[in-house]
């Protein structure tokens, strides 16, 4: 009999697991044996509501979840499919979700996706058409068609999200774009991997202060030292694992079975410390060879749960410096609705920031909004501009020389700098973010580009200087029109051709979706 996960995510008195599992390179063998070996020992079990299958992690090609996971909902497990932007245009990600949802796999997790690995002769190129929020829109529009067609059954689609930033900004950005997420229509949420109590707290009480109950599942592993140490290093994106924290676990593997036997108590002592906070249910990662370690923390968290609190102090890994929302409460139990602490303390740019932030808003304010005194001038002259047979050639001679040394221009033709405090999402980010952060950023600093700031983080700095942060999270941003691709973003606004002006399904769904924080 088929296990629905959606039906257990919302039983009330469930407390729902599931499982990560890591397709290797290979289409047959002893990998593949493995992770269907484990699947089928998780369905026997009887504990585990789905399997979740990643999609190419760490942007390396493995087996594709799609095959992988068919075969295990053949057998009676249901599954959850990463689903990432990374490797396939909007054409090729809608018609991969067409052979999900005839498949019969709908249980999808919708996610930006690492950067690019490598692959068949090199660097792959990153594609990064949608962002994730993007895909979760396209996944509900699809789910209307495909009830239309008379399939009850939508897909039933989550998404990704880490409380563990150290930075206001990156704390700010992640739950600024967790609000998009929502309002997409995410249904349900997996957290990223950490170890700070407080962190995970900060994201439930984020939730009732967005008045959204999102069922939320926290990430659970099976830590060993060399994960550990990979975590530690920043090698995973978002994941972390504090200096600390790894050199407890090299001290618990001095002896391999007393390493496991404290990793797998570490493991649920975290699950229950999530359920004691109200977390829906755990996703188990680190579990590569067997399912006994899985069923080994399962056993353990069930003696163990009432006792969550006493464990609080073992999952006390702060970042240095690190920022929270909320201060400390003596009590865990709820209170008044939470008020957090986001730009308790105004930002101070510096000097360059400042002068660049103020030039490009007040250039913006007074010659790119609708409601502009000169509104109708530009109009009106962009409308000759194209008639005129040299205008193209006066545009690119005035628009291009000025983005270019403001912006880093690279002319996508549809201009979103003013969603992200008059920063470049195009040149600025790998992945050309237009709705908020990736989860990879580290201490502010970019994910592929460590040297530098994510523009998300800096975007958070600008706006919370003059008092608006939440420029960040209202409404959403449709993706890029490639349609207008090299050609004039300012003759393109005032002729109302770009994404500010689309009339499609699309556009009209992100200015209905707003959210609070």
């Amino acid at each position: 009999m088929l296990r629905v996960f959606r039906n257990e995510l919302q039983e009330p008195d469930r407390f729902t697991v599931t499982l990560e599992l890591v397709p290797g390179r290979e289409t047959r063998g002893r990998s593949v044996d493995k992770v269907m070996g484990i699947a089928r020992d998780a369905f026997a079990d009887g504990r585990v509501s789905a399997v979740s299958i990643t999609d190419n992690p760490g942007g390396n090609p493995s087996l594709s979840p799609d095959v992988l996971g068919y075969e295990i909902f053949k057998t009676g497990m249901d599954v959850i499919v990463h689903f990432t932007c990374r490797d396939a245009n909007r054409v090729g990600m809608e018609s991969r979700a067409l052979q999900l949802a005839k498949m019969g796999m709908k249980n999808i997790l919708a996610l930006t996706g690492d950067y690019t690995g490598k692959g068949f002769g090199g660097q792959g190129a990153p594609v990064f058409d949608l962002d994730s929020v993007h895909l979760q829109i396209l996944l509900s529009m699809l789910t209307k068609r495909i009830r239309a067609s008379g399939d009850p059954d939508g897909f039933f689609t989550g998404c990704a999200v880490s409380p563990f930033k150290s930075t206001e900004g990156e704390c700010y950005a992640q739950y600024a774009k967790f609000c998009r997420k929502t309002a997409a229509g995410a249904k349900f949420a997996i957290t990223q991997l950490g170890y700070d109590a407080r962190k995970f707290e900060e994201l439930m009480l984020i939730q009732e202060r967005m008045d959204r109950s999102l069922p939320t599942l926290g990430s659970v592993y099976l830590l060993t030292p060399r994960a550990a140490s990979v975590m530690n290093q920043g090698k995973v994106p978002g994941v972390v694992v504090p200096d600390k924290l790894l050199d407890a676990v090299r001290r618990e593997w001095q002896n391999k079975k007393a390493g496991l036997d404290a990793a797998v108590e570490r493991a649920a002592r975290l699950a229950a410390v999530l359920k004691g906070l109200g977390y829906k249910g755990v996703h188990i990662g680190g579990i590569h060879g067997s399912f006994e370690a899985v069923g080994r923390i399962l056993d353990r968290l069930s003696l163990i749960e009432k006792d969550w609190k006493k464990f609080l102090p073992d999952f006390e890994f702060p970042q240095p410096g690190v920022f929270y929302a909320f201060p400390r409460r003596k009590k865990v139990e709820k209170a008044a609705k939470p008020v957090p602490r986001f730009g308790e303390y105004k930002t101070h740019l510096g000097l360059m920031e400042k002068m660049h932030f103020h030039l490009l808003r007040k250039v913006h304010n007074i010659f790119f909004t609708f409601n502009s005194p000169l509104a109708p001038l530009n109009h009106n002259l962009c409308r000759l501009l194209t008639k005129w047979r040299q205008g193209a050639l006066f545009m690119h001679l005035t628009e291009d020389p000025a983005k270019k040394l403001l912006l880093r221009c690279e002319r996508c033709g549809d201009c979103g700098i003013q969603h992200v405090g008059f920063l470049c999402p195009q040149s600025g980010c790998p992945k050309h973010m237009r709705n908020g952060a990736c989860g990879g950023s580290r201490d502010g600093y970019c994910e592929v580009h460590p040297e530098r700031f994510c523009v998300w983080y800096r975007a958070y700095g600008r706006w919370a200087s003059v008092g608006t942060p939440e420029a960040m999270r209202e409404g959403c941003v449709p993706p890029r029109m490639w349609e207008l691709d090299r050609t004039s973003a300012w003759l393109n606004f005032h002729l109302e051709k770009d994404h500010q002006s689309a009339s499609n399904e699309l556009a009209r769904f992100c200015r209905e979706r707003s959210c609070s924080l």
